[in-house]
């Protein structure tokens, strides 16, 4: 069993940085591929960014390359995104997901967070 905690999220003007965590609790993070999405109201939830368990391959949306990076920390049990040149359309609710071994864009992660809201203002 893992449980996911996100913090980071608020308000920021448009071309601003944000960075959100997620920590994790429970065992064996280390074995667990970690991955943001997000879901604004109305539209269904979307990949953001995934790292592997080891934290050595990342990959993300297209909209989001050369904006946002993701790492971890397995010693500290936490995975990290930061949000660069944030757009209006950036703005959502973000999620971590936990999914044992392997990496995926699709949304069939094992364990998930209650989310962090980030708002651009234009």
């Amino acid at each position: 069993q893992v449980q996911l905690a996100e913090s980071g999220g608020g308000l920021v003007q448009a071309g601003g940085s944000l960075r959100l965590l997620c920590a994790a609790s429970g065992r064996s993070f280390n074995i667990y591929a970690m991955g943001w999405f997000r879901q604004a109201p109305g539209k269904e939830r979307e990949f953001v960014a995934a790292i592997s368990a080891s934290g050595g391959r990342s990959y993300y949306a297209d909209s989001v390359k050369g904006r946002f990076t993701i790492s971890r920390d397995n010693a500290k049990n936490t995975v990290y995104l930061q949000m660069n040149s944030l757009k209006p359309e950036d703005m959502s609710v973000y999620y971590c997901a936990a999914k044992r071994l392997i990496m995926s864009s699709s949304t069939d992660y094992d364990y998930w967070g209650q989310g962090t809201q980030v708002t651009v203002s234009s």
